[in-house]
């Protein structure tokens, strides 16, 4: 079985890609999302749970938030010296969210105000403030105050991961997701056929 593994810090993450992955994966490649409670239950159960991993096929993705590390190369390179631990260097990819998840969402507003049904966002989209969404210290609080609390964390993922415009350039890290999901795709679907 060809399998594309995420290792995610949170439910909101897996929500997200549940609505996500169907848009852009072959149905060849079967993703299987794994929430953990917090990146330092990622951190402190990944090595583990990809050591054990039987299907010598799969590919694993790992993402998580940059939160208030000053540099998110500092978490990437964490994460793939966990990888590395565990034996999986070779076939896993590390994708850091700046700030947080919700960045992806303050960078198509026009995702936000289909899903969640808040209107008036899509206007903001060209200020300079959500050209750039990565940049927000806390998109969680903005993208709260931004649509009346009409976002919340796992059920604003479900409902957005089905809209998201997977060409949306405006978050540099989400732009860096789709584009690694698409290559580890590539990968798998290079791979004989093996059950």
């Amino acid at each position: 079985m060809k399998e594309l593994v995420f290792l995610l810090e949170e439910e909101s993450a897996k929500a997200m890609l549940q609505g996500l992955l169907p848009r852009i994966l072959d149905p060849q490649v079967q993703p299987r999302l794994m929430a953990f409670e917090g990146k330092q239950d990622l951190e402190k159960q990944m090595v583990r749970r990809m050591r054990g991993y039987v299907n010598p096929h799969a590919r694993f993705i790992v993402l998580r938030d940059q939160d208030s590390t000053p540099d998110c190369r500092h978490v990437k390179e964490k994460l793939l010296g966990l990888c590395a631990q565990a034996g999986r260097s070779a076939v896993s990819l590390v994708r850091v969210a700046c700030h947080e998840l919700e960045s992806f969402y303050l960078a198509d507003l026009q995702a936000v105000e289909t899903a969640l049904g808040v209107t008036g966002l899509v206007r903001l989209q060209n200020t300079a403030r959500f050209q750039a969404a990565d940049h927000v210290d806390s998109p969680s609080r903005e993208l709260a105050k931004l649509t009346r609390g009409a976002y919340q964390k796992v059920s604003g993922s479900r409902q957005l991961g089905p809209h998201l415009d997977t060409n949306n350039d405006r978050s540099a890290s989400f732009k860096s997701l789709i584009a690694g999901v698409r290559r580890m795709e590539r990968e798998l679907l290079a791979l004989p056929n093996a059950s």
